[in-house]
């Protein structure tokens, strides 16, 4: 009895010493946080916050709009605002961009909406943020610069091949959806070893549907973007299974040959930490993303490289003299790697492109611990997202923002953190070389096989979310001389 006693008494006066010390740093830890404001903005209206108008900025050819009406309002370097259901802190110029960069996994992580999980699940014991990383891991021994040697003279003929195909015998044709043919037959080759037309035609049809979905509203009811794009993966999940198992196949009867050639065979061939494969709803959802990933961001820069070489005839001539001095070098052979680094003004051409057009307006990341930035408050879980336009369209980084100017890209370019359709940091796009040479050997067979203007000169251009022309840019062609 003395002994619980005892206990009891030890225990009241440990409390009553420690109660001060516990109350002062709650009490600091408030203070503390009473002392910063979460940033200025808005959150909209309830559940949809201003989900409606950041879309229809897009919609209505104006994307950065939303972002810079903010920045003038608010702040130049953040503010708030609630997107896809979430509470989001808008971090803006290089100063926002560097810190979402350089704090990833230490202050922020990397964070996709609700509707990504329900559009490409993943198995029980992962996330799609789990997912992302492993994917992460495998790209660079797939895309980095010794495998895209190999690769070069692929896409060039492929390229070559499209052109005779589906532009030649032309005297107009509409390029977005032409252009995203090219670029999926492409992926298809070099992933998955794949390019039967029609079994490529099957594969690409529900994709259109995968990206509206994934940053739509995120309710699931019949006759939304996101059930659609469920219905849309649901199909394709089916198809690639039977891919995949006949891959499976193929490898066990190939066991002794050498490294695998295609990304798919590269996940069905690799291991984690643990010398665990990758189970197959994990591939599965990994292919999927992959392709569509690559599908839309590289078919709108090709685009609008198209639609602005055709409004700019001066930088479309300087294009056709770098491009014809490769093309007289090769002597009927495939492009190399070696001819794609001689593309330095071209390069420049399509830089410009999309920092007026980016292929993409940013991504999200969620505060994994209270943030203090710039004397606010990003608190724990709220969703942190940079944005292209706060940098791209300011004319601050860029003079004169709303002109064509491949010359901002000479010498050593824009300050850094200014330009950033790739994104940076740790988190730079794995697929950036990737993407540098499927443009660039694009651009060099169009130009030096065709010349052509637009049709529609004024015709708009809509970002949902991926940019692309209202009408698909008709043009029209003729043959170079």
């Amino acid at each position: 009895m003395e002994v619980i006693l005892l206990s009891i008494f030890c225990c009241l006066v440990t409390l009553f010493i420690s109660l001060p010390l516990l109350l002062f740093l709650i009490t600091r830890n408030n203070r503390t946080h009473s002392s910063l404001k979460y940033p200025p903005g808005r959150m909209g209206w309830p559940i949809i916050g201003e989900s409606l108008k950041f879309g229809s900025c897009g919609l209505r050819g104006v994307p950065e709009k939303f972002t810079l009406e903010r920045m003038q309002k608010f702040s130049s370097k953040i503010f708030k605002t609630s997107l896809l259901g979430e509470k989001v802190a808008v971090v803006c110029g290089p100063a926002g961009n560097k810190f979402v960069f350089s704090n990833e996994n230490k202050l922020v992580r990397l964070w996709f909406p609700s509707s990504v999980d329900k559009i490409f699940p993943y198995s029980k014991h992962t996330s799609s943020h789990t997912e992302t990383l492993i994917l992460r891991k495998l790209l660079p021994g797939f895309i980095n610069a010794d495998a895209l040697k190999r690769y070069a003279g692929i896409i060039d003929s492929t390229a070559k091949h499209h052109l005779q195909s589906h532009w030649a015998n032309n005297k107009e044709v509409i390029a977005y959806p032409l252009v995203k043919k090219f670029v999926f037959s492409v992926a298809c080759k070099l992933f998955l070893s794949i390019d039967d037309p029609v079994q490529v035609a099957e594969l690409s049809d529900p994709f259109a549907v995968l990206g509206a979905g994934i940053f739509s509203i995120p309710i699931n009811l019949p006759g939304t973007a996101l059930n659609k794009a469920i219905k849309a993966s649901n199909g394709l999940r089916t198809k690639f299974q039977e891919i995949i198992r006949q891959r499976k196949l193929d490898l066990i009867k190939k066991r002794s040959s050498s490294q695998p050639q295609d990304i798919l065979s590269h996940m069905l061939s690799a291991c984690d930490e643990h010398g665990q494969f990758l189970d197959e709803s994990s591939i599965l959802s990994k292919t999927i993303g992959l392709l569509l990933g690559s599908l839309d961001t590289l078919s709108s820069a090709i685009t609008f490289a198209i639609k602005y070489l055709a409004e700019h005839p001066h930088f479309y001539t300087e294009v056709l003299r770098e491009q014809k001095a490769i093309l007289n070098s090769k002597n009927g052979e495939t492009l190399k790697w070696e001819d794609i680094q001689k593309m330095k003004y071209s390069w420049n051409v399509a830089s410009e492109v999309m920092r007026l057009t980016p292929p993409f307006q940013g991504t999200f990341r969620e505060a994994i611990t209270d943030i203090n930035y710039e004397g606010f408050l990003i608190p724990q879980g709220w969703k942190v997202h940079w944005n292209v336009y706060s940098t791209h369209k300011d004319a601050k980084y860029f003079p004169d923002p709303d002109k064509f100017d491949p010359s901002r890209f000479d010498g050593n370019g824009p300050a850094p953190y200014t330009y950033v359709p790739f994104g940076g940091g740790p988190r730079m796009c794995p697929g950036n070389e990737y993407a540098r040479v499927v443009i660039l050997t694009f651009i060099h067979n169009i130009v030096t096989k065709f010349k052509w203007e637009t049709i529609l000169p004024y015709e708009k251009i809509i970002a949902n979310p991926m940019p692309k022309p209202a009408k698909g840019l008709p043009i029209r062609l003729q043959a170079q001389c």
